[in-house]
C-alpha cells in the first residue's frame, strides 16, 4: 500500500474468449477478465475489467496464443496502474 492509502492490485485474470480477426491474417483477437481490488480513501473496491486484447501470432498452438494475450493484458494493465499510482501535485492552502 502507498503512503497515501491507496493501492490498486491485479487479484486473478482469465482469457475469456479469442478468435482469429476478421480481416487481418495472422492477428488473433479477445478479452481478458481482470479481476481488480482497490483502496482509496478507506473504501475497497473488487472489481473486473474486460479487456481487448490482440495478438500477431500467426498459427501457433492454443497455450501460445493463450499467452500473448495475456501478455497484452499485462501491458494495458501495467499501463492503468502507473497513471493511477501517478501522484498529481497539490494546491497550497
Amino acid at each position: 500500500m502507498s503512503s497515501d492509502g491507496t493501492s490498486f492490485a491485479v487479484k486473478g485474470c482469465e482469457v475469456r474468449y479469442y478468435g482469429p480477426h476478421q480481416t487481418i491474417s495472422g492477428r488473433i483477437t479477445g478479452v481478458v477478465r481482470v479481476q481488480i481490488e482497490e483502496h482509496f480513501m478507506g473504501n475497497a473496491s473488487r472489481y473486473h475489467l474486460d479487456l481487448k486484447v490482440k495478438a500477431d501470432v500467426g498459427a501457433v498452438d492454443t497455450p501460445t496464443v493463450r499467452t500473448a494475450l495475456l501478455a497484452h493484458a499485462a501491458h494495458q494493465l501495467n499501463r492503468l496502474k502507473a497513471r493511477h499510482s501517478d501522484s498529481l501535485p497539490i494546491a497550497a492552502e
